[in-house]
């Protein structure tokens, strides 16, 4: 098998998860990600190979600019049953977020998000298909990459500017085999606060990072199938 998961952790301290997050504190906003410039992601859906995700980091003196793609198709017989394909920017200035944009098309729908942070009154201002209108400064864009995510209160899709408030539980540590390589990695589950919101909206997504570096090695959820982003290429 290319990807196997050995748990060696089921249950932690209420004093190790204090001191995780001390550390995840402790590395600023996107400062971890100084020494990567690419990112590539291998999309899987019941174990099939369907697509990528790939982040480019592109630095300009104080600048960080992460500019996105993602692609993927289903098919049966031959036939393309399901298409998407995404294009995003996310830009930082000393670290701070400052910006994000993004289009998709799914299928023949075209979907969108245009987020801003308001220096006037410490805002984020959102233009997006789903939400249009404000949110607080501390919500995050649902871009996996960024550890950041973990702490937030709730997170903003880069596809349309929903807003989904969300409850993070750490799992545990685990070890994450993917190809020849091996992670020691910290595992997360998200989940929707709403439990009132239909099965389609709720948010229930399996995040590993790992553990020294916080990078974003693997995220997992089931819904119409089971989806995987495995890690492909860093660099």
């Amino acid at each position: 098998m290319l990807f196997s998961i050995i748990k060696y952790m089921k249950k932690i301290t209420v004093s190790t998860i204090i001191l995780f997050f001390l550390n995840f504190e402790a590395i600023g906003h996107v400062q971890h990600y100084e020494n990567y410039n690419y990112l590539e992601y291998e999309l899987f859906r019941n174990n099939k190979s369907i697509g990528y995700h790939k982040y480019d980091f592109i630095r300009d003196g104080d600048n960080l600019s992460i500019v996105s793609e993602v692609s993927f198709k289903i098919t049966k017989l031959g036939v393309d049953l399901y298409k998407y394909f995404a294009k995003s920017e996310e830009n930082y200035e000393k670290g701070i977020f400052k910006s994000y944009f993004s289009k998709t098309k799914q299928n023949k729908k075209d979907r969108y998000v245009n987020i801003i942070f308001d220096t006037s009154d410490k805002y984020l201002k959102i233009d997006g298909s789903s939400y249009k209108g404000k949110a607080d400064k501390e919500f995050i864009v649902g871009t996996w990459w960024n550890h950041e995510i973990v702490k937030a209160k709730a997170q903003i899709s880069g596809i349309s500017g929903r807003i989904i408030e969300q409850t993070v539980t750490f799992i545990g540590k685990e070890e994450v085999k993917i190809g020849d390589r091996t992670y020691k990695t910290l595992r997360f589950n998200f989940k929707s606060s709403d439990e009132t919101l239909p099965d389609s909206k709720k948010l229930n997504t399996d995040i590993w990072y790992e553990e020294n570096t916080y990078l974003w090695v693997k995220a997992a959820f089931d819904k119409t199938g089971y989806w995987e982003y495995r890690i492909k290429t860093y660099k």
